[in-house]
């Protein structure tokens, strides 16, 4: 039975193709409220970036979920170890997740100061610790919140709570895409699970909705529905594609207001452009052997995140603008992230062997392409972990619980003072208690380092003008070379 399509205005022709043409990239990507990154469009009106000179063009941030331990792999504590199995001397009881304030531990690997600059790098890291150099750490973080999902909306929103714009989003939306063929703002997810909150992570929050985070992995299919469940003639599809764009225009001059549609249009616009873009960028193989090895793509423990960074490389040569990546997932058991409560060193023994080589060959080979010298590299967790055990107060115990009060992560190349320190926590590692650094500083520098004034990035939502640091934060000029 043939269809009048002159018949069918906009909605019966979507209703169509979503029931004619089953799980076909074009219909399932238009039916998406604009998850694929386009063009900033007439009557967004902002203070469009840059501002001043950017020193990054690019930026991926790889980001620990479970939150990684301070004091077993960055923050080199002596006294730690020489107070092993004292309590902690504090003016008040510690403030700590699962309230139980066990014995201090000593760090349970070594640390050895690294490179020209003396880093001090635990033997966790054994991959990290030959390009220290290249570090620029920040060791007195401190978050709001000791709970994990909240903690995680902070760290990539300035808030805690649910609903707000990513910093992937935030950058989509200030800066826009560098290419026509792949998304300003890609995520790529832990190979076992998505973190805490799924696709919260890379949410456009009130941003328009084009500027949502695009899924891509790093094994198997990179994207679902990109490509039609069974072949279709090059002319019936073009002239599908044709009718659409036209009930799409006719639909756009009645509703010119209508973001998702605008989303959604963009979105098809683009699925047919990522056919091409997507199976090459994803190609590994066409990799050398060498480049291959670097990653650890073959090894047991290395190959998932190794495939993840080497794309992640490969998404930001064509132009992606901001890549995310997820080193661990949801709060289960057992424990797929770095959130060590039970034994520190079963758990952060497994996951920094998953991710300590892929890291360290990103950065080196960022460098010897020449692009890390305008590529920002982001290394953070949502908050630290304590240097006492969680157990009864008279006993060592072998995990570690959570700590917001001080913690430390790592950025990278553009514009950074390279094998450099910052802040600073007290004599055991709980507390920061020099050049303390909140989320919106943290948030307002990588702003900076991209060009963008955090003040001056804004949008209007529900009668404020919204911002990435809320109505905080100032750029930490100390690292910034």
């Amino acid at each position: 039975m043939s269809t009048d399509f002159s018949q069918l205005d906009r909605r019966d022709f979507l209703n169509w193709v979503r029931h004619g043409l089953g799980s076909a990239a074009a219909a399932s990507l238009l039916l998406r409220e604009g998850t694929l990154c386009a063009a900033s469009v007439p009557g967004e009106a902002r203070d469009l970036p840059p501002h001043h000179a950017a020193k990054a063009r690019r930026a991926i941030h790889i980001c620990l979920c479970g939150a990684m331990s301070q004091v077993d792999t960055f923050d080199y504590k002596p006294e730690l170890a020489r107070l092993h199995g004292k309590s902690l001397v504090a003016s008040e009881k510690p403030d700590v997740f699962f309230g139980q304030v066990g014995l201090l531990r000593a760090p349970d690997w070594a640390f050895r100061q690294r490179g020209q600059s003396g880093i001090w790098v635990s033997e966790l890291f054994p991959h990290l610790a030959e390009v220290a150099d290249e570090l620029t750490l920040i060791h007195s973080m401190q978050a709001e919140t000791s709970n994990h999902t909240p903690a995680m909306f902070q760290q990539n929103t300035g808030f805690r709570l649910n609903g707000f714009p990513v910093l992937g989003s935030w950058l989509s939306y200030g800066l826009g895409c560098e290419t026509d063929n792949l998304p300003a703002f890609v995520a790529i997810p832990d190979a076992r699970e998505f973190p805490a909150g799924g696709s919260i992570n890379w949410t456009n929050g009130f941003l328009p909705a084009r500027h949502q985070g695009v899924v891509v992995r790093a094994q198997g299919s990179p994207i679902d529905d990109l490509f039609p469940a069974r072949s279709i003639a090059p002319a019936a599809e073009q002239a599908t594609r044709d009718l659409l764009a036209g009930l799409n225009r006719r639909h756009l001059v009645e509703h010119p207001q209508s973001d998702p549609l605008a989303a959604r249009i963009s979105a098809y616009e683009m699925a047919a452009r990522m056919q091409l873009a997507v199976p090459e960028v994803a190609d590994l193989s066409s990799e050398t052997a060498e480049t291959q090895a670097l990653y650890g793509l073959e090894g047991k423990q290395t190959g998932d995140f190794g495939r993840a960074c080497l794309l992640g490389r490969r998404l930001l040569e064509p132009g992606v603008r901001f890549v995310q990546l997820f080193s661990g997932g949801t709060f289960g058991s057992p424990r797929r992230n770095w959130d060590g409560h039970e034994d520190m060193v079963l758990n952060h023994g497994q996951e920094a062997a998953r991710i300590d080589q892929p890291v360290a060959a990103l950065l080196r080979d960022l460098r010897r392409r020449g692009m890390l010298d305008d590529t920002l590299v982001l290394f953070t967790t949502e908050f630290g972990r304590t240097p006492f055990t969680q157990s009864a107060a008279d006993v060592v115990g072998k995990g570690r619980d959570h700590n917001q009060k001080g913690f430390t992560i790592w950025m990278a190349g553009a514009g950074l003072r390279h094998g450099f320190r910052y802040g600073a926590t007290d004599d055991v590692g709980y507390q920061a208690v020099e050049n303390i650094v909140p989320w919106h500083d943290f948030h307002a520098t990588v702003l900076h380092l991209l060009g963008i004034d955090h003040e001056r990035l804004t949008y209007y939502h529900n009668g404020i003008q919204r911002r990435l640091t809320n109505v905080h934060g100032e750029v930490i000029r100390a690292v910034l070379s």
